[in-house]
């Protein structure tokens, strides 16, 4: 067990990516299965952001008062519970309640394992982060397959997400288990934080400012919230509407469709893999700004091209310019405290915010075409504002 304590935590991100990788991969089926209209999908998205930017304050005092690791336990098994809901959902409305309870504890369980992953950078002393993330686009990718094979095979996403999920909690509490061992314990932090409450009329107002629900970041940490907000914008649209895509504008079979994610996944996942050894060799600033050029040049690609299997080669563009964007600013802004991380994870779950309805919205009025075409000019504006933050190095 103690060999296996360092793979809690790679586990985890894993698991989280692997979840929701799954319900992506299955979202062109639902659509068909549901006959949803490319506006009343945009809603549903929407409700997951909603549900994302509500789960802030509340993973906030989840932290504070279970720790991180009984936070990541609670979210993961609550995650895979909303995942069989959306499988179970029979009407649109219903549909847009599970995406939004989804939506919470996708947010909490985000919060909690890169809080605890930036608690063990610091304290071995080594750039992790990339690989890490790294683990998010394995998930995915699997997850995004598995889709697609599950559709192959005419399974509903009912029965798919049902069978996903008593193994996967299986694993959540074998990964939190392991954690115990390598984090602070979790009645430690309860105590500390019942202590640092006691005190909290008497603090600094930097100490003030970190029990604020909400904090938006300010001044040069302001280019950094930028990018995790077009960052998030770009990167929720892909895995959300990028099988639709194929799926309307080529005609590709349900099976199909989840390959457009599963390209950006794979490409992702090798940059990130390579991303903290890059990192010291050419610098954060340096290979965010030419990813994101890269992931505009490779979206608009996969817009003009008249193959599906072309246009995955577009979206496999993408998540290798993109890949780096949330490990490295998470990271930049994790080194100027727990206040600055905070306003720069409000911005990202703003942007997962408004990226599905705004895509979802130029698909209805302009096309499918366009709404993607979008997503590569804000890759193009992730350039333009890595190459001018100071404090992404």
């Amino acid at each position: 067990m103690q060999q296996l304590q360092p793979l809690a935590l790679p586990v985890i991100f894993i698991l989280f990516g692997l979840i929701m990788g799954s319900w992506t991969g299955r979202i062109p089926a639902i659509r068909a299965d549901l006959q949803i209209p490319h506006f009343a999908l945009s809603m549903v998205l929407l409700c997951g952001g909603i549900g994302a930017v509500i789960s802030y304050p509340v993973s906030s005092w989840m932290m504070a008062r279970l720790g991180g690791r009984k936070t990541v336990l609670i979210a993961g098994l609550a995650l895979l519970a909303a995942l069989v809901g959306i499988g179970l959902a029979p009407s649109v409305s219903l549909l847009m309640a599970a995406v939004f309870m989804l939506g919470i504890p996708a947010g909490c369980l985000n919060v909690g394992m890169n809080a605890v992953a930036t608690t063990l950078e610091k304290a071995s002393g080594k750039s992790t982060m990339a690989r890490l993330h790294a683990g998010c686009c394995a998930g995915g990718l699997a997850g995004a397959t598995l889709g697609g094979l599950m559709a192959s095979m005419n399974i509903a996403p009912a029965r798919h997400f049902l069978l996903l999920a008593a193994p996967l909690a299986v694993l959540v509490w074998l990964a939190c288990h392991l954690l115990k061992a390598v984090v602070v314990d979790d009645d430690s932090a309860i105590s500390d934080t019942k202590t640092s409450d006691a005190k909290t009329s008497d603090a600094s107002p930097d100490a003030r400012a970190g029990k604020k629900m909400f904090a938006l970041p300010r001044g040069p940490l302001a280019l950094l919230g930028t990018l995790v907000f077009l960052g998030a914008m770009s990167e929720g649209s892909i895995a959300d509407w990028s099988g639709v895509f194929l799926k309307d504008h080529f005609g590709v079979a349900d099976a199909v469709a989840p390959l457009a994610f599963a390209a950006f996944s794979v490409t992702m996942l090798l940059a990130r893999l390579a991303g903290d050894r890059l990192k010291g060799r050419h610098g954060a600033r340096r290979l965010v700004s030419w990813g994101a050029a890269l992931a505009a040049a490779g979206l608009l690609f996969a817009v003009s091209v008249d193959s599906a299997y072309l246009a995955l080669a577009g979206f496999g563009a993408a998540g290798l310019g993109l890949a780096l964007v949330f490990p490295f600013v998470f990271s930049a802004a994790g080194r100027q405290g727990p206040v600055a991380l905070a306003g720069v994870a409000t911005m990202a779950y703003s942007g997962s915010l408004m990226g599905p309805p705004v895509i979802g919205a130029l698909a209805h009025g302009f096309g499918m075409q366009a709404a993607i075409g979008f997503i590569g000019v804000l890759a193009a504006l992730i350039a333009i504002v890595a190459a001018r933050a100071g404090m992404l190095k």
